[in-house]
């Protein structure tokens, strides 16, 4: 007998959680190593990455961008038809909450360590003005989301988010508040998606 004809096609292969949980956390690791090495070879102060100096302000940059950019995304799946989403997006909510947890985390903490610690600190030191740097940091961070590619609306969904995960860190010069604030949104509102509390247009089931 042929088996040949019964087996499936090859196809891309499923979205699994945990490698991609594996795969932040090294690659967050590896940033914190280049970041480590600015700050030995003066490149960057530690009071540029990590400063407590006005904890009302870290407080406030935490809490009104985290709120602001959930409401964004909210607004902004209601009034998205659901083919316009990536199928990987719409696949997180389907993962326990310890998966989603970790997933969000690992993903904020690489995304962050990499764009605004090491990317975003380095352009500023050469190009004028923080908003140059911001800005061309949110192109690359658009850059590396290839799965978006297929679907142009949701590079507006990263898109506002860097341009605010940029400019809270000029803000408090601290990485830990944009992260902060990309890890909550990114948890919120995968966590409204799992729990039904907002669908896609159009979404089915």
């Amino acid at each position: 007998m042929n088996h040949s004809a019964q087996t499936p096609p090859p196809g891309p292969k499923p979205f699994n959680p945990k490698d991609a949980i594996l795969v932040f956390f090294a690659f967050a690791l590896i940033s914190a190593a280049v970041l480590f090495a600015l700050v030995i070879y003066d490149v960057l102060t530690l009071e540029d990455l990590l400063s407590f100096e006005n904890p009302l302000q870290l407080a406030m940059y935490s809490v009104l961008p985290t709120i602001s950019l959930l409401l964004f995304g909210i607004i902004l799946t209601l009034l998205t038809p659901a083919s316009y989403i990536d199928e990987t997006n719409k696949s997180y909510q389907k993962y326990s909450l310890a998966a989603i947890l970790a997933f969000t985390l690992a993903a904020a903490l690489f995304e962050e360590l990499l764009f605004r610690g090491i990317i975003q600190n380095v352009l500023n030191l050469y190009l004028p003005g923080p908003w140059t740097a911001i800005a061309v940091t949110t192109v690359l961070f658009v850059g590396t989301h290839v799965q978006y590619y297929t679907k142009p609306l949701m590079l507006l969904n990263i898109t506002i988010p860097s341009l605010v995960f940029g400019w809270v860190y000029v803000q408090t010069h601290n990485l830990l508040v944009p992260l902060l604030v990309h890890f909550l949104m990114n948890l919120g509102i995968t966590l409204l998606f799992k729990y039904k509390v907002i669908s896609m247009r159009g979404e089915k089931g």
